[in-house]
């Protein structure tokens, strides 16, 4: 039998590393914008409530305290216009991650199902099917896709790589087409409170789903917008049958989000200010190095929302990896994302003001 890892493809970011020993030899030392990671402080509020949650002995749950699902659901209705959504709508999860690699494994399929996902796309929406032993396809629009046996569609808007937001009218679209054919839609959504240039809208909003969550399921994270990705908070909300059977399966595999983050979850999701001053941290390092890379000869494109800059100069995204890390800066390469992203790289806006304005200087 081959091994689980046999069915993987590379690790990506290993390929990475001796780009970023080149940048780290900067004598000013490493600006790393390669990696969408946290860099600022967790709110206070947050931790003094997972501090206070602390003493937790026993087990928790995995659909989470009825707290957390007040929270949840509140959460939905104010900032993504969602209507009737109960507690059986919604199911925190271990950080989004884990959900997007086992979600088809989950769902049953196999070999002879199809999961397809954005052309330009974060990796794991692959690695989930490769570990189902499923089969996959990327796509530019996915109504011009062959529907048969097409099992499950994941969305990305905002997009990761590419900061790409889906209008109302293409969701809308998009979801009929998925209801029309039986096709399970899941909505990455991890980056939607970070729109920049664009506003962007849930699956779950009744404009988009006319007011069912029949087939559709929203995935929302806490790790950018409140720094909690140490944490591992995230949560589902949609469609109530298919959240009940994830349920069953996941109370099973033990799959339960911690007692002390549930209840930090509870406090950040009841808070929108800090939300609001880390989107205006994240703004003034976007129109920084955005500036910095068009004045170097970059073109950017879509990064009209989520922590990212979608940059080329019209040449292999290595060249210009190894070229921004002679000026130790550290970039993704687009190829990581998909051959599509070939000649662009990915600028995460997840640095600290000194490396931000450290990078601004060297690209000047």
């Amino acid at each position: 039998m081959s091994a689980v890892s046999d069915r993987l493809p590379t690790f990506p970011w290993d390929k990475l590393e001796p780009y970023k020993a080149t940048a780290a030899a900067h004598p000013d030392g490493i600006v790393d914008l390669s990696v969408g990671t946290p860099v600022d402080p967790v709110p206070e509020l947050i931790q003094k409530a997972l501090v206070d949650a602390a003493d937790s002995p026993g087990y928790p749950t995995v659909w989470g305290t009825p707290e957390l699902r007040d929270a949840i659901t509140g959460w939905v209705g104010r900032r993504l216009g969602a209507r009737d959504i109960t507690h059986r709508h919604v199911l925190p999860i271990v950080g989004s991650k884990e959900l997007v690699a086992w979600l088809p494994t989950q769902l049953g399929l196999g070999p002879g199902d199809k999961v397809a996902y954005p052309r330009l796309a974060y990796p794991t929406y692959e690695v989930g099917a490769r570990l189902a032993r499923a089969d996959y396809v990327a796509y530019d629009d996915p109504t011009e896709l062959d529907p048969t046996d097409l099992k499950l569609l994941w969305l990305n808007s905002p997009s990761n790589p590419t900061g790409r937001v889906l209008s109302q009218a293409e969701l809308t679209r998009i979801v009929a087409w998925a209801r029309e054919h039986g096709i399970l839609i899941f909505s990455d959504e991890c980056y939607i409170e970070l729109g920049w240039e664009a506003d962007p809208v849930s699956v779950l909003h009744p404009d988009v789903c006319g007011g069912s969550y029949e087939g559709i399921v929203s995935v929302h994270s806490l790790s950018k917008r409140s720094n909690l990705a140490g944490y591992r908070a995230a949560f589902l909300a949609g469609d109530p049958a298919v959240l009940r059977d994830l349920l069953e399966i996941r109370k099973h595999g033990g799959m339960m989000t911690s007692a002390p983050t549930q209840a930090a979850v509870v406090a950040a999701l009841g808070d929108d200010t800090h939300v609001h001053e880390q989107r205006e941290r994240y703004a003034a390092r976007r129109t920084a190095l955005r500036d910095a890379l068009l004045a170097h000869g970059f073109r950017i494109e879509h990064s009209e929302a989520s922590l990212y800059l979608w940059a080329t100069r019209n040449e292999s995204c290595w060249d210009t990896v190894a070229h921004l890390a002679t000026l130790g800066i550290l970039v993704a390469p687009g190829d990581f994302y998909g051959p599509a992203g070939d000649q662009y790289v990915r600028v995460a806006l997840t640095a600290t003001d000194e490396r931000v304005a450290a990078a601004v200087r060297r690209l000047a």
